[in-house]
């Protein structure tokens, strides 16, 4: 049994880990480049060996590839990138107006292109997380790679039975069918160095196949491949940073072309006087909370909740109800701005005035006479990601220059909803924040949350309390470091990428630059995507599915009601001291 010291010793390595990767990723963008098998790509595989995040399993483990670990992070770089000697990271620099194929990843809004057999371009709009997030997963694939490498081998140096046979499979000479797939996978696990269940799992996870042959053939097939040329024939795995990404990263360029784009649009619509209220979340769920159930009256009972509703419109078979919903809202005072600038955040906004205040859910709270008199303007931003959070906020916030006159922004709650990984429940519970520490800095910002626990008590859910950390990365969490947070003094009761960026500029916009006023209602809620704690939980294991919609809306319906509902007599102070809990 580990006992105190040992654990605090364990997660000291463990934040040191996470030290050495920040500062070395950040160190290696400004360089421009590194080899994975030189000496800055070592660095990054000890620190990352070291640290172990929960994410990644069995990654320490040198003779079973970590199979959850490795769909994870296919899903979220382009497809094709395992084929791929050289990586380069580039900013948004004309690529879209080639003829290079846009490969966007199933889990990640980024573009990247394959210019040719050797080289797969990243675009980087989102800002150094993204870097970080990208850096992590490729040192992560390069160690399995090296894994694929040795056990494809005998101890001679001959290939084995099972690599030539994936060989086969992958170069169209065997085609995986319903009577030889098993067999295949028989192959792939005794390769893999994992059971024939959890190979399975996995190749199950990569469906839909490409032609006859799964997508986990492929990808094993060429790291492997990739990794034995580095050592026969000389060769090595780059990754490098383009000149116009180092000169722009950190430099706001595209969180400023898309705040201007939202004020431009708000000016001309003649919407900037008008109380407005900023909800960082996702795009359904204030969309279905407050046009859902006038939409829907005649095809849906008129008894369903919003829960149920929303739960019915994510299926994908209800793709036409959807469309109808998003119709009618169109109509009824929701405008929607997609972002051509590259920060992939999409905004809605709602014009109370045009909304039918008769016809809207029962369930939501509202004071008809507040509406009719202030018109308040709803603006919900799609998630930001990681640093961008900052950036994106901060831009937002300032004033709009027109004609040499600058227009306040009249702000009066900001709302941020999001999901995030818990240390004190499970998937689905609900996490209201008092303050956000960032990780690895001293860096803390303690807030009065208009939203509490006794907002949700008279709902099934679980719901807690306190501290939550901002850390670098998903992907950079390790069990010490986060059983530290949790048992130490800071109490965390969880972990996410954007708070303590959100906070750090609106903090900044109220009482140091002025743009806004020191009055404004600030509202924070998660609900929980995973619990790194424990084994299975992780976001590796799968995304939450139908158990997410429920706290989602339950979140939603919260911040609607404090936003529509009659308004607040005393507004507190972001500064004001945080009592104890």
């Amino acid at each position: 049994m580990i006992n105190k010291e040992e654990e605090l010793t364990k997660a000291r390595e463990a934040r040191a880990a996470i030290e050495k990767l920040y500062i070395e990723m950040r160190h290696l963008a400004n360089r421009g480049w590194y080899k994975q098998l030189g000496a800055s790509g070592e660095v990054l595989t000890d620190a990352l060996l070291t640290l172990s995040p929960e994410i990644y399993g069995d990654m320490g483990d040198p003779n079973k590839v970590e199979l959850e670990g490795l769909v994870y992070v296919i899903d979220r770089l382009p497809k094709g990138i395992e084929e791929c000697r050289y990586i380069k990271l580039i900013s948004e620099e004309g690529f879209s107006t080639t003829g290079f194929e846009v490969i966007v990843p199933s889990k990640r809004r980024r573009n990247c292109y394959r210019v040719d057999k050797e080289q797969m371009f990243i675009e980087i709009t989102r800002g150094r997380s993204e870097i970080y997030d990208i850096l992590t997963h490729l040192t992560f694939m390069y160690v399995e790679a090296e894994k694929i490498k040795r056990n494809a081998r005998d101890d001679d140096g001959t290939f084995t039975l099972e690599w030539k046979k994936l060989g086969k499979i992958v170069k169209g000479e065997t085609n995986i069918d319903a009577k030889n797939e098993e067999l295949a996978l028989i192959y792939l696990s005794t390769l893999l160095g994992r059971s024939f269940n959890e190979t399975r799992a996995a190749y199950e996870k990569l469906q839909p196949k490409t032609g006859m042959n799964s997508r986990l053939f492929h990808v094993v097939y060429w790291l492997g491949y990739v990794a034995m040329e580095d050592e026969d024939k000389n060769k090595s795995r780059m990754v490098s940073f383009s000149p116009t990404l180092r000169e722009r990263i950190g430099h706001h360029i595209y969180g400023e072309r898309w705040a201007n784009q939202i004020k431009g649009f708000l000016h001309k619509e003649n919407l900037l006087d008008r109380p407005l209220h900023i909800i960082s979340a996702n795009l359904h769920s204030v969309l279905n909370s407050l046009y859902a159930f006038p939409a829907l009256r005649k095809s849906l009972s008129a008894k369903h909740s919003i829960e149920e509703m929303a739960l019915e419109l994510s299926k994908p078979e209800q793709a036409a109800m959807m469309a109808k919903v998003k119709k009618y809202a169109l109509a009824h005072g929701m405008y929607e701005l997609d972002d051509p600038f590259g920060t992939n955040i999409t905004v809605q906004i709602f014009d109370t005035a045009k909304l039918d205040l008769d016809k809207l859910s029962p369930e939501l709270h509202l004071d008809p006479q507040a509406l009719k008199e202030d018109k308040p303007i709803i603006l919900v931003m799609d998630y930001a990601f990681g640093e961008q959070a900052y950036e994106t906020m901060d831009e937002l916030l300032k004033p709009y220059d027109i004609e040499e006159e600058k227009i306040a922004m009249t702000v009066e709650s900001i709302s941020i909803m999001g999901k995030a990984g818990i240390l004190t429940g499970g998937k689905g519970d609900i996490m209201i924040p008092n303050a956000h520490v960032f990780e690895g800095t001293a860096d803390n910002y303690p807030f009065d949350n208009d939203l509490t626990c006794d907002d949700f008590t008279s709902e099934e859910t679980h719901v807690c309390e306190g501290p939550m950390i901002t850390v670098l990365g998903t992907s950079l969490q390790n069990k010490d470091v986060l059983s530290y947070f949790k048992k130490s003094s800071w109490q965390a009761i969880g972990l996410e990428m954007e708070g303590a960026h959100y906070q750090k500029a609106i903090q900044a916009a109220a009482w140091i630059r002025k743009n806004i006023s020191k009055e404004v209602i600030l509202r924070y809620a998660y609900y929980a995507s995973d619990n790194p704690l424990e084994t299975g939980s992780t976001l590796a294991s799968g995304s939450l599915g139908a158990i997410g919609v429920r706290p989602t809306y339950l979140i939603t319906r919260k911040i609607l009601d404090k936003i529509l509902g009659p308004p607040m007599s005393i507004k507190k102070e972001i500064g004001e001291p945080e009592k104890v809990i």
